[in-house]
Protein backbone atom coordinates (compact mmCIF):
# COMPACT_ATOMS: atom_id res chain seq x y z
CA UNK A 1 0.00 0.00 0.00
CA UNK A 2 2.87 2.34 0.73
CA UNK A 3 4.13 1.85 -2.82
CA UNK A 4 0.72 2.91 -4.15
CA UNK A 5 0.73 5.96 -1.89
CA UNK A 6 4.21 6.99 -3.03
CA UNK A 7 3.52 6.41 -6.71
CA UNK A 8 0.19 8.26 -6.62
CA UNK A 9 1.85 11.16 -4.79
CA UNK A 10 4.27 11.51 -7.71
CA UNK A 11 1.37 11.63 -10.17
CA UNK A 12 -0.42 14.20 -7.99
CA UNK A 13 2.77 16.27 -7.86
CA UNK A 14 3.20 16.18 -11.63
CA UNK A 15 -0.30 17.50 -12.26
CA UNK A 16 -0.52 19.71 -9.19
CA UNK A 17 -3.72 18.01 -8.06
CA UNK A 18 -4.00 16.12 -4.76
CA UNK A 19 -7.07 14.28 -6.10
CA UNK A 20 -4.67 11.86 -7.83
CA UNK A 21 -3.16 10.82 -4.47
CA UNK A 22 -4.28 7.55 -2.88
CA UNK A 23 -3.68 7.08 0.83
CA UNK A 24 -3.38 3.58 2.35
CA UNK A 25 -6.73 3.96 4.10
CA UNK A 26 -8.42 5.06 0.87
CA UNK A 27 -6.93 2.11 -1.02
CA UNK A 28 -8.14 -0.25 1.72
CA UNK A 29 -11.67 1.13 1.44
CA UNK A 30 -11.58 0.67 -2.33
CA UNK A 31 -10.45 -2.94 -2.01
CA UNK A 32 -12.53 -4.08 0.97
CA UNK A 33 -15.57 -1.81 1.21
CA UNK A 34 -16.39 -1.31 -2.45
CA UNK A 35 -15.68 2.42 -2.36
CA UNK A 36 -15.85 3.82 -5.90
CA UNK A 37 -12.70 5.87 -6.59
CA UNK A 38 -12.84 9.26 -8.28
CA UNK A 39 -11.84 9.63 -11.93
CA UNK A 40 -8.47 10.99 -10.77
CA UNK A 41 -7.73 7.99 -8.57
CA UNK A 42 -8.94 5.62 -11.28
CA UNK A 43 -6.28 7.15 -13.52
CA UNK A 44 -3.63 6.72 -10.83
CA UNK A 45 -4.60 3.08 -10.31
CA UNK A 46 -4.39 2.44 -14.06
CA UNK A 47 -0.90 3.94 -14.21
CA UNK A 48 0.40 2.26 -11.06
CA UNK A 49 -0.92 -1.22 -11.86
CA UNK A 50 -0.21 -0.92 -15.60
CA UNK A 51 -3.82 -1.64 -16.50
CA UNK A 52 -5.89 -0.17 -19.30
CA UNK A 53 -8.24 2.48 -17.92
CA UNK A 54 -11.07 0.90 -19.91
CA UNK A 55 -10.49 -2.37 -18.09
CA UNK A 56 -10.66 -0.67 -14.71
CA UNK A 57 -13.86 1.10 -15.72
CA UNK A 58 -15.32 -2.27 -16.72
CA UNK A 59 -14.89 -3.40 -13.10
CA UNK A 60 -17.61 -0.85 -12.31
CA UNK A 61 -19.82 -1.92 -15.25
CA UNK A 62 -18.75 1.00 -17.44
CA UNK A 63 -18.14 -0.24 -21.00
CA UNK A 64 -16.77 2.48 -23.29
CA UNK A 65 -17.43 0.25 -26.29
CA UNK A 66 -21.15 0.67 -25.59
CA UNK A 67 -21.00 4.43 -26.15
CA UNK A 68 -22.01 4.27 -29.81
CA UNK A 69 -24.92 1.94 -29.08
CA UNK A 70 -26.10 4.07 -26.15
CA UNK A 71 -25.99 7.19 -28.31
CA UNK A 72 -29.16 5.87 -29.96
CA UNK A 73 -30.98 6.48 -26.66
CA UNK A 74 -30.53 10.23 -27.08
CA UNK A 75 -30.65 11.22 -30.73
CA UNK A 76 -29.82 14.91 -31.38
CA UNK A 77 -32.31 16.80 -33.58
CA UNK A 78 -29.59 18.32 -35.75
CA UNK A 79 -26.68 16.84 -37.68
CA UNK A 80 -23.29 17.22 -36.08
CA UNK A 81 -19.80 15.73 -36.28
CA UNK A 82 -19.07 12.78 -33.99
CA UNK A 83 -15.72 12.27 -32.32
CA UNK A 84 -16.62 9.12 -30.37
CA UNK A 85 -14.69 6.74 -32.66
CA UNK A 86 -11.38 8.34 -31.74
CA UNK A 87 -11.65 7.04 -28.19
CA UNK A 88 -12.94 3.60 -29.11
CA UNK A 89 -11.41 0.37 -27.93
CA UNK A 90 -11.07 -2.83 -29.90
CA UNK A 91 -14.16 -4.49 -31.36
CA UNK A 92 -14.89 -7.36 -33.68
CA UNK A 93 -14.97 -6.85 -37.43
CA UNK A 94 -14.26 -8.98 -40.50
CA UNK A 95 -10.58 -9.57 -41.20
CA UNK A 96 -10.87 -12.40 -43.72
CA UNK A 97 -13.58 -13.01 -46.30
CA UNK A 98 -14.70 -16.24 -47.89
CA UNK A 99 -12.48 -16.78 -50.97
CA UNK A 100 -15.63 -17.75 -52.88
CA UNK A 101 -17.17 -14.31 -52.27
CA UNK A 102 -18.23 -12.76 -55.58
CA UNK A 103 -18.57 -8.94 -55.34
CA UNK A 104 -20.77 -8.95 -58.44
CA UNK A 105 -23.60 -10.72 -56.62
CA UNK A 106 -25.76 -9.73 -53.68
CA UNK A 107 -24.62 -11.55 -50.54
CA UNK A 108 -25.25 -12.12 -46.86
CA UNK A 109 -22.34 -10.31 -45.23
CA UNK A 110 -22.38 -12.57 -42.18
CA UNK A 111 -21.85 -15.68 -44.32
CA UNK A 112 -19.14 -14.18 -46.50
CA UNK A 113 -17.01 -13.37 -43.42
CA UNK A 114 -14.65 -16.27 -42.79
CA UNK A 115 -12.88 -14.85 -39.73
CA UNK A 116 -13.57 -12.04 -37.27
CA UNK A 117 -10.77 -10.13 -35.56
CA UNK A 118 -10.25 -7.30 -33.08
CA UNK A 119 -10.06 -3.85 -34.64
CA UNK A 120 -10.22 -0.45 -32.86
CA UNK A 121 -13.37 0.84 -34.57
CA UNK A 122 -16.33 0.90 -32.21
CA UNK A 123 -18.97 1.66 -34.81
CA UNK A 124 -18.35 -1.70 -36.47
CA UNK A 125 -19.27 -3.44 -33.23
CA UNK A 126 -22.85 -3.31 -34.49
CA UNK A 127 -21.95 -6.01 -37.03
CA UNK A 128 -21.60 -8.48 -34.16
CA UNK A 129 -25.28 -8.10 -33.20
CA UNK A 130 -27.28 -11.34 -33.35
CA UNK A 131 -30.46 -9.42 -34.12
CA UNK A 132 -29.34 -8.18 -37.51
CA UNK A 133 -27.95 -9.58 -40.73
CA UNK A 134 -25.76 -7.43 -42.95
CA UNK A 135 -26.01 -7.69 -46.70
CA UNK A 136 -24.12 -6.37 -49.68
CA UNK A 137 -25.71 -5.46 -53.02
CA UNK A 138 -23.58 -6.97 -55.77
CA UNK A 139 -21.85 -4.79 -58.34
CA UNK A 140 -24.06 -6.31 -61.05
CA UNK A 141 -27.33 -6.32 -59.10
CA UNK A 142 -29.56 -3.50 -60.31
CA UNK A 143 -32.77 -4.89 -58.80
CA UNK A 144 -33.54 -1.82 -56.66
CA UNK A 145 -31.57 0.70 -58.71
CA UNK A 146 -31.57 3.70 -58.27
CA UNK A 147 -32.79 3.49 -54.65
CA UNK A 148 -30.19 0.86 -53.73
CA UNK A 149 -27.37 1.04 -56.26
CA UNK A 150 -24.77 -1.74 -56.58
CA UNK A 151 -22.25 -1.69 -53.75
CA UNK A 152 -24.79 -0.71 -51.09
CA UNK A 153 -24.39 -2.28 -47.64
CA UNK A 154 -27.63 -3.34 -45.96
CA UNK A 155 -28.71 -3.72 -42.35
CA UNK A 156 -31.45 -6.35 -42.18
CA UNK A 157 -33.79 -6.98 -39.24
CA UNK A 158 -34.40 -10.73 -39.25
CA UNK A 159 -37.38 -10.38 -36.90
CA UNK A 160 -39.24 -8.58 -39.69
CA UNK A 161 -39.44 -11.49 -42.10
CA UNK A 162 -43.20 -11.33 -42.70
CA UNK A 163 -44.22 -9.50 -45.87
CA UNK A 164 -46.41 -6.49 -45.13
CA UNK A 165 -49.30 -5.78 -47.48
CA UNK A 166 -50.88 -2.38 -47.91
CA UNK A 167 -51.01 0.86 -49.82
CA UNK A 168 -47.86 2.96 -49.61
CA UNK A 169 -47.82 6.70 -50.18
CA UNK A 170 -44.41 6.48 -51.83
CA UNK A 171 -41.77 3.95 -52.80
CA UNK A 172 -39.68 5.09 -49.84
CA UNK A 173 -42.32 3.91 -47.37
CA UNK A 174 -42.74 0.47 -48.90
CA UNK A 175 -40.68 -2.18 -47.06
CA UNK A 176 -37.70 -3.62 -48.91
CA UNK A 177 -36.79 -7.23 -48.12
CA UNK A 178 -33.59 -9.24 -48.23
CA UNK A 179 -34.46 -12.54 -49.89
CA UNK A 180 -32.56 -15.79 -50.39
CA UNK A 181 -33.42 -17.75 -53.54
CA UNK A 182 -31.96 -20.84 -55.15
CA UNK A 183 -29.91 -18.52 -57.36
CA UNK A 184 -28.54 -16.48 -54.46
CA UNK A 185 -29.61 -13.38 -52.58
CA UNK A 186 -31.59 -10.40 -53.78
CA UNK A 187 -33.02 -7.22 -52.33
CA UNK A 188 -36.46 -6.12 -53.53
CA UNK A 189 -40.08 -5.35 -52.82
CA UNK A 190 -42.19 -8.44 -52.17
CA UNK A 191 -45.82 -9.46 -52.59
CA UNK A 192 -47.41 -12.76 -51.60
CA UNK A 193 -50.02 -14.35 -53.86
CA UNK A 194 -51.13 -17.75 -52.67
CA UNK A 195 -48.11 -20.03 -52.41
CA UNK A 196 -45.98 -17.77 -54.61
CA UNK A 197 -43.88 -14.72 -53.85
CA UNK A 198 -43.45 -11.89 -56.34
CA UNK A 199 -40.00 -10.32 -56.27
CA UNK A 200 -40.57 -6.84 -57.61
CA UNK A 201 -37.65 -4.61 -58.69
CA UNK A 202 -37.74 -0.83 -58.86
CA UNK A 203 -39.70 0.47 -61.89
CA UNK A 204 -36.53 2.06 -63.31
CA UNK A 205 -34.54 -1.14 -62.91
CA UNK A 206 -33.70 -3.27 -65.96
CA UNK A 207 -34.21 -6.41 -63.86
CA UNK A 208 -37.44 -8.36 -64.56
CA UNK A 209 -40.06 -9.32 -62.01
CA UNK A 210 -39.71 -12.86 -60.69
CA UNK A 211 -42.48 -15.10 -59.40
CA UNK A 212 -41.22 -17.99 -57.26
CA UNK A 213 -42.69 -20.64 -55.02
CA UNK A 214 -42.73 -19.61 -51.39
CA UNK A 215 -41.03 -20.69 -49.23
CA UNK A 216 -39.59 -23.55 -51.31
CA UNK A 217 -37.69 -21.38 -53.80
CA UNK A 218 -37.49 -18.05 -51.97
CA UNK A 219 -37.09 -17.25 -48.27
CA UNK A 220 -37.44 -13.77 -46.80
CA UNK A 221 -34.45 -13.24 -44.49
CA UNK A 222 -35.72 -9.94 -43.13
CA UNK A 223 -36.55 -6.31 -43.83
CA UNK A 224 -33.92 -3.75 -44.79
CA UNK A 225 -33.86 -1.12 -42.04
CA UNK A 226 -30.59 0.65 -42.79
CA UNK A 227 -28.22 1.23 -45.68
CA UNK A 228 -24.74 2.57 -46.35
CA UNK A 229 -24.43 3.87 -49.89
CA UNK A 230 -21.80 5.85 -51.75
CA UNK A 231 -23.31 8.97 -53.30
CA UNK A 232 -22.20 10.71 -56.47
CA UNK A 233 -21.61 7.60 -58.54
CA UNK A 234 -23.82 6.80 -61.52
CA UNK A 235 -23.87 4.83 -64.72
CA UNK A 236 -25.32 5.90 -68.03
CA UNK A 237 -28.51 4.07 -69.01
CA UNK A 238 -26.83 2.37 -71.94
CA UNK A 239 -24.21 0.87 -69.60
CA UNK A 240 -26.76 -0.91 -67.42
CA UNK A 241 -27.24 -4.66 -67.91
CA UNK A 242 -29.17 -5.38 -71.10
CA UNK A 243 -32.32 -6.80 -69.59
CA UNK A 244 -35.94 -6.15 -70.41
CA UNK A 245 -38.71 -6.20 -67.80
CA UNK A 246 -40.81 -9.35 -67.81
CA UNK A 247 -44.25 -8.27 -69.00
CA UNK A 248 -45.88 -11.38 -67.53
CA UNK A 249 -44.27 -10.69 -64.21
CA UNK A 250 -45.36 -7.05 -64.34
CA UNK A 251 -48.89 -8.16 -65.11
CA UNK A 252 -48.88 -10.39 -62.04
CA UNK A 253 -48.66 -7.28 -59.90
CA UNK A 254 -51.86 -5.78 -61.26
Amino acid sequence: MREVETASARIAGKYGNDEFAISPSRLSDIETKGLVPSIYRLYSLAVIYRRDLREILSWYDIDLNAVTADMKLNLPPKSHPSQVVQGASVVQMPIRLDPAFDPRRTNNLGRMVEQWGLVPLAYLAQFASDKYTYGYVGSEDFTMYPILPPGTFLQVDESRNKILQGMWRSEYERPIYFVETRDGYTCCWCTLKGDHIILQPHPLSPVPVRVLRHPQDAEVIGQVIGIAVSLGEWRAAESLPDSKPDSKGRAALN
